[in-house]
């Protein structure tokens, strides 16, 4: 019983005190990561507030809180910034004074490089350009030549908004709705690739799955086709990875380079004016609604580099956005012909960053996708690793007080026995 007791005390006084190590750990981490959020970095967590109601929650739930923000910025901290974020070379030009938009980033297709950019990380709405990212989903979970039944269900999801214009009871191939979608804003299509996904919210947890997988942290979906939602959001930085991660699947190349598609009796054609007025343009995508204003994603070749160029929050009063989207990447193959110093690097997976402590309040059990996420942070928490860095050693230590006990026990016994043996041969 004595020794039992022992053993109990030792691991109790063993496990208090890695708890005690561990909360200091965490303590310290806590203080650390939320010192590093610039106080004018005003969409740092969340993008701007709503200008209408379309991101209000269903009756019966709450908005999601915004995603945790990464002590350590993606990419590199250079794009942790907020306003510009400029090569530091003497050669390099100023960025283009055309760009009205709030962030922005210019990067190379092929190395990951970001040669330049504008609040990247800030948060803001993607529009249509998250289209890309569903394409993406569609292409990789469906055979490209399965056919999908339009419903009425995918026309009314359309109404009020932009649609591509495909009838109730038309079949199309996912090629040939994913071509589409590309070419159009448009919400039936859109639609009708989540119903074959197995409906919206698969669709949502799917996409969100993915722009994780990449590194893409500042992005969470709310509808599949871009219109505004509850919680939706994204960043320039992290269309660029999720265009860069697309144009790296064959079949999503080819269908981005597809300048019309016929859907029976629908003809689809890209109307950007990009796609005709830049010489070896390759994507231009425009889009727009109330909450994130004008969204830019485009793409061209010159001289043996590939750029992209995503514009977010952009206002056209003065230039329309293939016009801005034109002089930036005039300004990034400028920066690649000076062989300018990168700013960052488009990521090619989710790197192990740790989200920083959000100031706003805990999860709602709604948003399950985020918890889980907030799960897997935890798990690799400042807390987690003082468990780890020190419970082998105190677990060491305490088998060895147990060990010494246990001999110190057997000699004591092993001398009472010889004492009792010597007064059994006295007695005789």
């Amino acid at each position: 019983m004595a020794l039992t007791s022992m053993v109990t005390a030792v691991f109790v006084a063993t496990g208090s005190a890695a708890a005690a190590i561990a909360t200091t750990t965490s303590t310290t981490a806590t203080s650390t990561s939320t010192s590093g959020a610039p106080s004018e970095c005003t969409n740092k967590q969340a993008p701007p507030p709503a200008e209408d109601d379309s991101e209000q929650p269903a009756p019966g739930t709450t908005a999601p809180d915004p995603l945790p923000v990464p002590v350590d910025p993606v990419g590199g901290d250079q794009l942790g910034k907020c306003g510009f974020v400029l090569p530091p070379d003497e050669s390099a030009p100023p960025p283009p004074a055309e760009v009205s938009a709030a962030s922005w980033v210019v990067a190379d297709l092929d190395t990951g490089a970001v040669l330049a950019a504008k609040s990247p990380h800030a948060r803001q709405r993607p529009a249509s350009l998250i289209k890309v990212l569903l394409a993406m989903v569609a292409l990789n979970d469906l055979k490209p030549s399965t056919p999908v039944l339009i419903t009425q269900e995918d026309v009314d999801a359309a109404k009020g908004f932009s649609a591509i214009g495909v009838p109730a009871g038309g079949k199309y191939t996912v090629t040939q709705l994913v071509e589409a979608m590309l070419l159009k804003p448009g919400n039936d299509v859109p639609h009708a690739l989540a119903r074959a996904l197995g409906g919206v919210p698969k669709t949502l947890d799917l996409m969100n799955g993915l722009a994780k997988q990449m590194g893409a942290l500042d992005t969470r979906v709310a509808t599949p086709g871009g219109l505004d939602g509850p919680g939706m959001s994204t960043s320039a930085y992290d269309l660029a990875v999720i265009y860069r991660h697309a144009m790296q699947m064959p079949a999503f190349a080819e269908a981005a380079g597809v300048k019309s598609v016929s859907l029976g009796g629908v003809s689809v054609h890209n109307s950007d004016s990009l796609l005709t007025s830049y010489a070896g343009a390759i994507t231009g995508i425009s889009s727009n609604t109330t909450d994130a204003h004008w969204t830019n994603l485009s793409a061209a070749a010159k001289d043996g580099h590939r750029l992209v160029t995503v514009l977010l929050r952009g206002e056209q009063d003065d230039y329309p956005m293939y016009r801005q989207s034109s002089k930036l990447l005039d300004y990034g193959f400028t920066l690649s012909a000076a062989n300018t110093h990168a700013v960052g690097a488009l990521v090619d997976q989710a790197p192990p960053v740790k989200p920083s402590v959000s100031s706003t309040p805990a999860k709602s059990t709604t948003d399950t996708s985020d918890a889980s996420s907030v799960q897997t942070a935890a798990d690799q928490s400042p807390m987690y690793e003082a468990f780890g860095n020190v419970g082998m050693p105190l677990t060491a230590l305490a088998v060895l007080v147990v060990l010494a006990a246990l001999v110190m026990y057997l000699r004591k016994r092993r001398a009472r026995a010889a004492r009792a043996r010597r007064l059994a041969a006295q007695n005789h």
